[in-house]
């Protein structure tokens, strides 16, 4: 039998050319070589641990995950178990005096990283980043093999336990290795850039800030090093400082600080003004620099009022948020930054300001996004009540509790310097029954203070009692007018909250409604959730609805629309296909933004529009009907067929509802505003059936 696929050896001869390219560009580096980060996500060897036959697998680019489609399939059996990555790399004599270390953005769930058959380590956890050291584990001079075993079956002890979203296996994020000297700025605190930028205090006049920085030495003797911290706002230097530390010997931490101080700052300010200045921390030996590292650093101060929201800089700031999932059609999660670019240039088209990314940490490149884009982030760990499994996100043993608390420190440490992270979230929609989580949540609510004293906790809870009182703010799930409500039992709820409990800080963390593009009805009807119904028009009114609730309530201190893309849980059966929450506002493939995108897009963004609502509903059996016009001008025409209906302005939500009769046959509705002498239009036909 002819065996077409590639086997491991066949990539021999590339791999070898490409790491003597890269061994002889290394040996040009100074003796005192700064760090070195080498991509390391190209040529690996995937197979399941079934696959026991030699050669079996394939050769896969990383980021990867084996669920690209099987979890996409509507089928809540999809594969769930250990995947095997395999990569042969040569590591050069010219090494010898350097520290190696492998680091991987992300593998979900649980991985146990080998080296040349040797057990490395384990990280438990399927959305932070983790490090291991390789340099007494390599043989120098030589091919070695590292092999990381991934497995992303359901486990007990790791969070999260259960969720509605698909749990994608595999190395899905980038892996890199990492040179640096015996003396460095230590990449084993939790996997951190090891430099934390404590705002300790922001105004318009000054600012004072702490750099904290994780140093290491491998050397067995202590070292006497300089510390240099500079600020730049791109073009000049604004701060410089320095100290002299001993780093004691065979030390992976030991923490040292550098006081700062701006004088006029140049304030990070949201989507208005995200300005960041750029930390230069660099390491000395005498006269040889010997490690060097930047970091982003957006100063601001901000608070939360109980009566009047979110205020930054001073300043009220309604946070317009979204809710987004780390997936999409085709890929899973094994993202590419083109994904996260799109990702995030849609939320601007939205005029979205505020994100909560949901229910795990995400890649360091969308944190990264958020901080110069301006959007405000809320980041939170995977402690994730049942999202419509039988099963629980609490069980009550020492080794879940530990593994919690592991996973928030990564989350902090690892994205401590991200301005436009304002809250960490400790849980989703968990409940009282049986094992109680309370105390445990007070318990992480203790950790979140200790490691980070400047920003707030929160929650998203759906359910009364103590749970909510423990975080510094907290927020509401909640889908009136979707799960067998009305949209205006919203309004009642958090006003009987807000005026039973007027010293909590209470947001909307989850609000919305599925749809379909294919599901269309000319007249409306609330769809049952769980049925294979969905129309495109209930969505919109809900979001119409609970908006106008919402902008009229300014102690809400920010509302996240869920979701701004449909993302895949496999156990949905409901909507146009198995397999997918539709809540989303696009598409899951990215490419159809609904009616109800739209809506929004005229409330939160400035930028000129004029949308007909409906479109997309060509055939009608009634002649008289209303019609949905969104824009954020002072006035709008509707015309039909040529002859102008009416002219309005449209109401404090944006919105214009039009009475029009249409005539048998095809319709030609146009609609127009001006704007600075500009004339918009949008316009589509809609046909009466005869």
């Amino acid at each position: 039998m002819l065996n077409l696929q590639p086997t491991p050896q066949a990539f021999r001869p590339i791999r070898l050319r490409l790491l003597t390219l890269a061994v002889a560009l290394l040996s040009l580096l100074p003796l005192h070589a700064q760090r070195t980060l080498i991509p390391f996500n190209s040529n690996w060897w995937f197979r399941f641990s079934h696959q026991v036959q030699k050669g079996s697998g394939q050769r896969v680019e990383l980021p990867h995950t084996w669920n690209a489609i099987d979890a996409l399939s509507g089928k809540p059996d999809y594969k769930r178990g250990i995947g095997n990555y395999t990569k042969t790399f040569f590591v050069p004599d010219a090494w010898r005096n350097r520290r190696l270390f492998v680091r991987f953005e992300g593998a979900n769930t649980i991985a146990d990283v080998f080296i040349n058959g040797r057990h490395l380590g384990q990280h438990r956890g399927g959305y932070e980043a983790f490090i291991f050291e390789l340099t007494d584990k390599v043989d120098y001079g030589k091919d070695n093999e590292l092999l990381v075993r991934v497995n992303n079956a359901e486990q007990l002890e790791v969070m999260p336990l259960v969720g509605d979203f698909n749990f994608y296996g595999g190395i899905y994020r980038d892996v890199a290795l990492l040179l640096t000297n015996e003396v460095a700025i230590s990449p084993l605190d939790y996997a951190s850039p090891g430099i934390y930028l404590r705002q300790k205090s922001v105004t318009h006049q000054r600012a004072q800030v702490e750099a904290a920085i994780a140093l290491t030495n491998r050397n067995p003797k202590t070292q006497t090093v300089r510390l240099e911290v500079e600020v730049s706002d791109g073009t000049t230097m604004v701060c410089k400082a320095q100290t002299n530390v001993k780093i004691k010997p065979q030390t992976d931490v030991q923490m040292a600080s550098v006081p700062l101080s701006i004088r006029q700052p140049h304030l990070w300010n949201a989507t208005a003004d995200p300005f960041l200045y750029t930390v230069r921390v660099s390491l000395w030996q005498g006269q040889n620099k010997v490690d060097e590292l930047t970091q982003p650093l957006g100063l601001r101060y901000y608070r939360f009022d109980p009566n009047e929201g979110f205020f930054l800089n001073g300043q009220h700031l309604a946070l317009h948020g979204v809710c987004r999932h780390q997936e999409r059609a085709a890929v899973g999660n094994a993202l590419h930054a083109a994904d996260i670019d799109e990702d995030v240039s849609l939320m601007r088209e939205m005029g979205v300001n505020a994100v909560r990314l949901a229910h795990y940490p995400q890649s360091a490149y969308t944190y990264d996004k958020m901080d110069r884009a301006g959007i405000v982030a809320w980041a939170e760990i995977p402690f994730v009540g049942p999202g419509g499994y039988g099963d629980k996100g609490f069980v009550d043993t020492e080794s879940f509790r530990e593994n919690g608390k592991q996973q928030l420190r990564e989350l902090i440490r690892q994205n401590y310097n991200h301005p436009s992270i304002v809250v960490w979230g400790l849980f989703n929609e968990l409940k009282y029954f049986g094992d109680n989580p309370v105390d445990y949540i007070r318990e992480l609510n203790g950790v979140g203070h200790e490691e980070d004293k400047t920003r707030p906790t929160t929650c998203a809870s759906n359910q009364a009692g103590d749970m909510n009182f423990i975080t510094d703010v907290m927020a509401w799930n909640r889908y009136d007018g979707w799960y067998g409500s009305t949209p205006a039992t919203l309004a009642t709820y958090l006003d009987q909250m807000h005026a039973e409990h007027p010293q909590l800080c209470i947001g909307l963390s989850e609000y919305g409604a599925g749809a379909s593009i294919y599901h269309q009805q000319d007249s409306l009807r609330q769809p049952e959730p769980n049925s294979w119904w969905h129309p495109e028009n209930w969505q919109t009114y809900y979001h119409i609805r609970n908006w106008d609730i919402l902008s009229h309530r300014p102690y809400v201190w920010g509302t996240f629309v869920w979701n701004m893309f449909d993302f895949g849980a496999a156990h949905r059966t409901e909507g146009d296909r198995p397999g997918i929450n539709d809540k989303g506002l696009v598409t899951h493939d990215r490419k159809t933004r609904k009616d109800a995108f739209y809506f929004y897009k005229a409330n939160w963004n400035p930028e000129p529009m004029v949308y007909i609502a409906g479109k997309r509903c060509r055939l009608h059996h009634q002649a008289q009907t209303d019609l949905w016009v969104f824009s954020n001008g002072s006035e709008v025409t509707l015309s039909v067929n040529g002859q102008a209906v009416k002219t309005m302005a449209p109401n404090d939500n944006r919105l214009c509802t039009f009475s029009i009769r249409l005539q048998p046959g095809l319709n030609h509705i146009v609609a127009s505003c001006r704007h600075d002498g500009q004339v918009m239009q949008d316009q589509c036909d809609l046909e009466l059936a005869e």
